[in-house]
């Protein structure tokens, strides 16, 4: 009925020889072919402009343009390319990186406003801020919506159904990603209990076929084929799930100290004097704008890249493993049971038993008849599976991990949360996914402008609350601008605040104190709370009274620790 798509791929296919606004405006809607026959007239009227053939062609376009009302077309485009970190408008598209080609494509389908909009992983490659940005966009733009996706937090503040592929067959559930969870479980233990009540009527069949007299010839025919039914019947008795139960490696007293490290491309810092220090135990969250040296960071920390200066010193015990952005090549022609034996034919759970390369590649949903395919036969997200098992089996105690949610699906997030849950050693994550963050790591600092910001303390939330806040007190410091001043005047150095320049005086000492132990408090009471979720079965009212109680203690922690870090920074500043 007239219903018009637009769909955003996975891996968009572009003209690598256009300009950036040219594929934008490469949709075939009059409006944009418009946009895009004004941009190559003023380009080319640029490169020659006394040619009086061209002036007139812009001419015409102008005021076609006036009579269409395309201009506003013109700057919502452009300011959605400047949303989404675009910034070169006249950049050839060949000369982009895989995420900036993507953001290009996704400016494209918003920008086209579709009766329909398909979107394949549209945060894949997109900054925690932007992917902020495009929730809000989504959640305010009318029209249906389909999309995949792994982003949990993008699911449940945007969509109002999910539909669930699960064994072949499409599942519906009405709302956000949390309705989902409840309802999902809920289907999983009717299918479980479906299956249990299959199996007694089949025993009690079968018993009772043994045992019938032959004489009772009809009666026993039906029996049978009623039994025969249920023998092909079945009610599935559960998902298959990802298991990650291998050991670990202990490590020593020193972990991490990078002290200065710098990374320069083409005359442009990258890094520029970064330090990173971490203890045993400790997990840190990396976040930042696409392109600012977070990947090069955790390649120079890994030892596949080398810094222009500075230094990198790891403890002896350290055993680093480090699941990168790309991936390692992997051969397509190799078999699947190969790829993983060639590293570890036997490998060593945390319960000290040794198991064969097969049964751990059967715990990460290869089974033994696919093990013997080809690599080059795996779907994107199986190979990014098969390479995070290779990083894990080598036992690290040191986990670094580059973009770790791309391709891998929701179930198999959710196991490697589980397994960083009981994993001691520590962990360095570059991620936008806010939710992964959330779940594995304590502390959350920024990588922008070649600087790695202080650590703070999670969550996400948190974390944005706190620079946010940081950032504005940093403007007021700096206060407006004098008029007149010369602009090649030594610049003087800001005078800190009065809250920053005085102690703490002798009841806020007491204070910070008093919430170093409430902070412990809650922490503990969160993680009791977690524990009793977890086990609290069936008992939905149990569990949603445990759930507020939850939301009560994290606000709670919240607060205080916005406070702790105010009158820590004071304490700091004296």
């Amino acid at each position: 009925g007239g219903v018009r798509v637009e769909f955003l791929a996975q891996e968009p296919a572009l003209d690598d020889a256009q300009t950036v606004l040219g594929a934008v405006f490469s949709s075939p809607l009059p409006q944009m072919q418009l946009l895009r026959r004004y941009e190559e007239a003023a380009a080319a009227l640029e490169q020659h402009p006394h040619d009086a053939a061209r002036q007139a062609e812009l001419t015409q376009a102008a005021a076609e343009m006036d009579r269409t009302g395309a201009w506003a077309s013109e700057t919502a485009a452009k300011a959605i390319l400047t949303r989404l970190g675009i910034r070169n408008f006249d950049a050839l598209v060949g000369h982009l990186s895989g995420g900036q080609r993507k953001r290009v494509a996704l400016a494209r389908a918003l920008i086209d406003r579709a009766d329909v909009l398909i979107l394949d992983e549209p945060t894949n490659h997109i900054d925690a801020a932007t992917v902020a940005w495009l929730e809000e966009y989504l959640a305010n733009t009318p029209g249906a919506l389909l999309m995949v996706t792994h982003d949990r937090y993008f699911l449940d503040r945007v969509v109002n159904r999910i539909v669930e592929l699960d064994r072949r067959q499409l599942v519906s559930y009405p709302g956000n990603y949390s309705q989902y969870l409840q309802l999902h479980t809920e289907r999983q233990e009717q299918l479980a209990d479906a299956e249990q009540k299959r199996q007694n009527l089949l025993r009690r069949e079968l018993e009772w076929l043994r045992r019938a007299p032959m004489a009772r010839g009809t009666k026993q025919k039906a029996r049978s084929e009623r039994a025969e039914e249920l023998l092909q019947l079945h009610y599935d008795g559960g998902e298959e799930t990802v298991s990650i139960t291998l050991a670990g490696r202990r490590l020593g007293n020193q972990a991490l100290a990078a002290t200065g490290l710098t990374k320069r491309y083409d005359g442009h810092a990258v890094l520029d004097g970064v330090s990173l220090h971490l203890e045993p135990g400790e997990r840190i969250g990396i976040t930042g704008p696409n392109g600012a040296g977070k990947s090069t960071l955790l390649d120079i920390l890994a030892g596949k890249l080398a810094p222009d200066a500075g230094e990198v010193r790891w403890g002896e015990t350290v055993r680093i493993g480090y699941y990168d952005q790309a991936g390692e090549e992997m051969d397509d022609h190799m078999r699947i049971l190969e790829f993983v034996e060639e590293e570890a034919p036997l490998i060593l759970t945390k319960s000290g038993e040794r198991v064969e390369a097969a049964k751990i590649l059967e715990w990460f949903l290869f089974p033994r008849a696919v093990q013997w395919g080809r690599i080059g036969s795996l779907s994107g997200g199986e190979r990014r599976r098969l390479y995070l098992l290779r990083t894990l089996i080598h036992q690290p105690n040191v986990l670094i991990l580059d973009e770790p949610t791309n391709d891998l699906d929701i179930q198999t997030l959710g196991v490697l949360e589980g397994f960083m849950d009981h994993f001691t050693g520590c962990l360095i994550v570059v991620s936008h996914d806010r939710y992964f963050l959330d779940r594995t790591v304590d502390y959350l600092c920024q990588m922008e402008d070649g600087q790695l910001s202080p650590r703070y303390p999670g969550p996400y939330a948190t974390f944005m609350a706190l620079r946010e806040r940081m950032a504005s007190e940093a403007a007021a410091v700096a206060g407006p601008s004098i008029a007149g001043r010369k602009t090649d005047a030594p610049i003087a150095a800001p005078v800190l605040s009065a809250a920053a320049a005085r102690k703490l005086s002798w009841k806020e000492t007491r204070e910070l104190e008093a919430l170093t132990l409430r902070i412990e408090e809650l922490e503990q009471q969160k993680s009791e709370l977690l524990a009793a979720m977890a086990a609290g079965g069936d008992d939905y009212l149990a569990l949603q009274r445990l759930s507020d109680d939850l939301d009560a203690v994290e606000e709670q922690l919240s607060v205080a620790l916005e406070r702790w870090f105010q009158l820590s920074e004071i304490d700091e500043q004296a």
